[in-house]
């Protein structure tokens, strides 16, 4: 489980519509820091900002090639950021079918009107 302030940066990061098309791209495979600014009209700093951000929130990790330093995706923190999604999807399901039931129960009731 990954700590508050883990998961508050994971979510920071993810905010943003040009990392999150950063991110859809290294899960096709690594990228240098060239092929993943390639889509986009901004500077090569305001690219590297942006793979800062994901480097410390732990979605993307730089290796060392002999010429270059691809990046590459970091599943971990997004499927953690996904677990933790997902008790709160199991907590608003079961919240929905309690509610489901209970309008069940008043519509078996008396003074029930189906044309209402």
């Amino acid at each position: 489980m990954l700590s508050s302030a883990a998961l508050d940066a994971v979510f920071s990061a993810l905010a943003d519509p040009t990392r999150r098309a950063m991110l859809a791209r290294l899960a096709e495979g690594e990228a240098s820091v060239g092929e993943l600014a390639a889509p986009f009209a901004m500077s090569q700093p305001a690219v590297s900002k942006h793979l800062k951000v994901l480097e410390r929130a732990g979605l993307i990790v730089k290796t060392h090639d002999a010429q270059r330093r691809p990046c590459r995706l970091q599943i971990d923190r997004l499927l953690a950021a996904e677990d933790w999604i997902e008790n709160y999807r199991r907590i608003f399901e079961a919240n929905f079918a309690r509610l489901d039931d209970l309008l069940e129960e008043l519509k078996s009731g008396p003074g029930w009107r189906k044309d209402a």
